[in-house]
């Protein structure tokens, strides 16, 4: 059971994604509303509203715990454990940067990963749908 409220509702929120959607569709949706999130806890420090702008930034940050706690690392091996590390390494880089002097620079970088991660596993998700797309229209003509 989970002690953290945040984290709980992080976790019910990928679960609640993964139901409605198929799964590497929700996990791009939520990697685009932490990237949301992420860019609303800048744009509230830049306007120096840093109660604001913590508030987002652990929305962003409990949007990547949850994805960090769903990884099946039976099935998924190296590549869950990296996704693990590259989350949870996300959320340390947000907090240390959060209200820093150079905060602007480092969440400009931290949006960039995490929307690279999201455009990733966009491509995964259409390589994925083609291939069901091929293999169906093979299997209709064969």
């Amino acid at each position: 059971m989970m002690h953290n409220p945040r984290a709980y509702m992080a976790n019910q929120a990928y679960r609640g994604a993964a139901t409605s959607v198929p799964p590497l569709k929700a996990v791009s949706m939520l990697l685009g509303g932490a990237v949301t999130f992420l860019q609303k806890s800048l744009a509230a420090q830049e306007a120096r509203r840093f109660e604001e702008g913590h508030e987002y930034l652990l929305k962003a940050t409990a949007i990547l715990r949850g994805l960090s706690h769903n990884l099946d690392f039976t099935k998924g091996g190296a590549v869950a454990e990296r996704l693990f590390q590259a989350y949870n390494g996300l959320i340390v880089a947000s907090h240390r940067a959060f209200g820093r002097p150079h905060a602007s620079e480092s969440f400009r970088r931290i949006i960039a990963a995490v929307t690279e991660l999201r455009e990733a596993w966009e491509y995964v998700d259409a390589t994925v749908r083609a291939g069901k797309t091929a293999s169906a229209g093979s299997a209709r003509t064969g």
